[in-house]
């Protein structure tokens, strides 16, 4: 009998977009049974769009990628049902996400999948599904959804930096200096907000980056300090904002 493979994304990178911007936006406000299915529905959306992206990029198997992400997709669409039928204005987050996916659709065409602008189309679209888990659970257009917006995105955005400035920018120079200059920009911006105490989550990417930037690191080592930055950033979170 033939092995079959599971099909799953491979960069923990992604995981921590698709897990912290939503919960942190679900304890943001208060956590309520529907954020199950569509936490579901969420996970099994970005389960979907590897397989179906390779799709685009690769013909070898290019049936085998395309079962896995309608596969995935159908699962996501069966999780969300229910939410819909209760929170039929959870459709009003779709225009926006549907964009944010063209984006991406258009730089894998384009082999161009490194491009900063993808890499900020995608980090927005992760940080709506916080902005909706947000909004599931009581909260509205206020200050705090920008607060769940804003910080998630300043975290990612910082490790975009950080990992571009370790491999392949590493010997850039000027990379090197964006990355520091992004860094504490990004670790000013919550006082300006008016939340000062969010600093401090954005203290471990400010010292990795000065201490790291520019050197030869090996991906498994870089993979552990982005681990422990995810898990110190989402604790933090949940203390501080």
């Amino acid at each position: 009998m033939k092995k079959t493979n599971v099909v799953i994304p491979r960069e923990h990178g992604g995981w921590a977009m698709v897990v912290l911007p939503y919960v942190i936006g679900m304890m943001a406000a208060k956590p309520v049974l529907l954020h199950l299915p569509l936490f579901l529905a969420w996970l099994f959306l970005y389960l979907s769009s590897y397989p179906l992206l390779q799709s685009l990029k690769k013909t070898a198997k290019r049936k085998t990628w395309l079962s896995w992400g309608i596969g995935y997709a159908v699962f996501a669409f069966v999780c969300l049902v229910p939410v819909l039928l209760v929170k039929p204005w959870l459709l009003g987050f779709a225009p926006v996400l549907i964009l944010l996916i063209l984006i991406n659709i258009w730089h894998v065409l384009q082999k161009n999948e490194r491009a900063l602008l993808n890499d900020v189309c995608a980090i927005l679209l992760f940080c709506t599904g916080g902005a909706a888990a947000y909004m599931l659970g009581g909260g509205g257009f206020d200050a705090r959804l920008a607060g769940v917006i804003l910080f998630n995105f300043l975290y990612f955005m910082s490790t975009v930096f950080f990992v571009k400035s370790v491999f392949r920018e590493r010997k850039n120079t000027r990379w090197t200096v964006y990355a520091k200059m992004v860094h504490v920009m990004i670790f000013v911006l919550p006082l300006l907000c008016g939340y000062p105490w969010m600093c401090v989550p954005f203290f471990y990417p400010l010292a990795k980056t000065f201490l790291y930037a520019g050197k030869s690191l090996k991906t498994m080592r870089v993979g552990i300090m982005e681990i422990i930055g995810s898990v110190q950033f989402l604790l933090l979170t949940f203390m501080l904002f």
